[in-house]
């Protein structure tokens, strides 16, 4: 995104509102500046993944279009929406993964929070992984491949007290334990936790959401794949 050029009036004979614009366009251009890097490198993640449905694909494209229209998207303060970062957690020995269940939502969730002045999503979600469920050796999976989101959905966040309605636009890895006894949600985390199979999942029907269904299922792919080539 280019920098704005300064326009008439002058600051000194703008009024209120004109100055308020102003700062508001210097913020903008900004976090175009200071997140360009950034931006770059994730439209290209976006623009090279094979999307599984039309549903994922309209949500790559809401993403690309949010990203250029929003310079400060990266930052919680944007007031349309921000993204942020999940996991689905794997447990390769028994094939299960891992889902908490989120008691205002009502339904099973994956694991994920919010970057934290972060660009590096992988990284986003393999701390917010760790943090709600105390797994001490979560590694992204496969471990020999450079960490990258295998889904991505875009999603309506409702207004929660003085935090508007607003718009996650989640990217989605796979996380991996060798130790999943080690379960262990920290205080002011669910606790609420279940490992499932690929039947487990297909058992609590609408209770998961399609587009965590749709991440499991490429989990569970990814997990297939893995052991046919050892």
């Amino acid at each position: 995104m280019a920098p704005h050029h300064a326009r008439l009036p002058l600051w000194q004979d703008k009024s209120p509102d004109q100055k308020l614009e102003t700062l508001r366009q210097l913020v903008l251009d900004l976090y175009g500046y200071h997140f360009s890097a950034a931006r770059a490198e994730v439209l290209m993640m976006l623009e090279t993944h094979e999307p599984a449905d039309e549903k994922e694909a309209r949500d790559i494209q809401r993403i690309i279009d949010l990203i250029a229209a929003h310079p400060d998207i990266f930052s919680m303060t944007c007031e349309v929406g921000h993204i942020t970062a999940s996991a689905a957690i794997i447990e390769p020995e028994s094939r299960r993964t891992l889902l908490h269940y989120h008691k205002r939502l009502g339904r099973w969730l994956q694991v994920g929070g919010h970057a934290e002045y972060e660009t590096d999503f992988a990284q986003v979600a393999l701390r917010e992984a760790r943090e709600e469920t105390g797994l001490p050796d979560l590694q992204h999976w496969p471990p020999d491949a450079a960490p990258a989101p295998i889904d991505y959905d875009v999603h309506t966040i409702p207004q929660s007290g003085d935090a508007p309605k607003h718009l996650h636009l989640d990217f989605r890895y796979v996380l991996a334990t060798r130790q999943p006894e080690a379960l262990a949600p920290i205080a002011g985390e669910s606790t609420r936790f279940r490992w499932l199979s690929s039947a487990d999942v297909r058992d609590l029907g609408a209770a998961i959401d399609g587009s965590l269904r749709r991440l499991l299922g490429k989990a569970f792919a990814l997990l297939s794949s893995e052991r046919a080539d050892q």
